[in-house]
C-alpha cells in the first residue's frame, strides 16, 4: 500500500512534518512517496501532477497533503478514489481559490489544524470540516506545526491504525 504526501507552496518533499509522518507510515509497513511541487505554484498545476502520478500508480493510494497541499491532496482524492485523506492546514477557501475548495470526500478524511494559524484561519477548516463531516483535530499550534510533531505522528498512527490496513 502507497502513502503519497504533497507539500505546502513553500515547502519541500521532504520538510519536517513530511519526513516525521514518512517514518510512522514506514513503520507500518507502508511505501512512502512525496511529491516535489516547488517551483509550481499555481494550484490547479499541482493537482495535475498528483492526478497524473496517481494514475501511473495502478493502485489506491493514502493522501497526506499540508497547506496547500493539503487541497492537492483533497482535490485529487475523489477522482482517484482515495482509500484515506490527512490533512495537515489545509488551504481551504483561500482569496481567489474559493471556488477550488473540494467537495466532501467519500473516504475517511482527517483534519488537523493550530488554533493560532496565521496563513490559513482556522475558520476555513471549521467551516470545511463541519461540511463534510471530516475529523477534525485541533491544535495549540500555528501553520507550521514543527513544534508539534510528536502530536502530528501520533494522529497520524491512529489514523493509519483505524483504517486496518493489511
Amino acid at each position: 500500500m502507497q502513502v503519497v504526501f504533497s507539500h505546502g507552496k513553500e515547502s519541500g518533499p521532504w520538510g519536517g512534518k513530511i519526513t516525521a509522518l514518512a517514518e510512522v507510515a514506514s513503520k507500518r509497513g507502508l511505501a512512502v512517496e512525496s511529491l516535489d511541487y516547488r517551483g509550481m505554484d499555481d494550484p490547479e498545476r499541482r493537482v495535475d501532477k498528483l492526478r497524473e502520478h496517481l494514475r501511473g500508480l495502478g493502485v489506491r493510494a493514502i493522501l497526506v497533503g499540508s497547506s496547500m497541499g493539503g487541497h492537492v491532496a483533497a482535490a485529487a482524492a475523489g477522482e482517484q478514489q482515495a482509500i484515506a485523506v490527512f490533512l495537515i492546514a489545509p488551504a481551504f477557501y483561500m482569496p481567489g481559490y474559493e471556488q477550488l475548495t473540494p467537495a466532501a470526500l467519500d473516504c475517511p478524511t482527517t483534519i488537523v489544524h493550530g488554533w493560532h494559524d496565521t496563513v490559513v484561519p482556522v475558520e476555513n477548516v471549521l467551516r470545511y470540516a463541519r461540511e463534510a463531516a471530516c475529523t477534525l483535530h485541533l491544535l495549540n499550534a500555528d501553520h507550521r506545526m514543527l513544534d508539534n510533531l510528536d502530536e502530528l505522528r501520533g494522529l497520524f498512527g491512529l489514523f493509519l491504525d483505524r483504517l486496518a490496513l493489511d
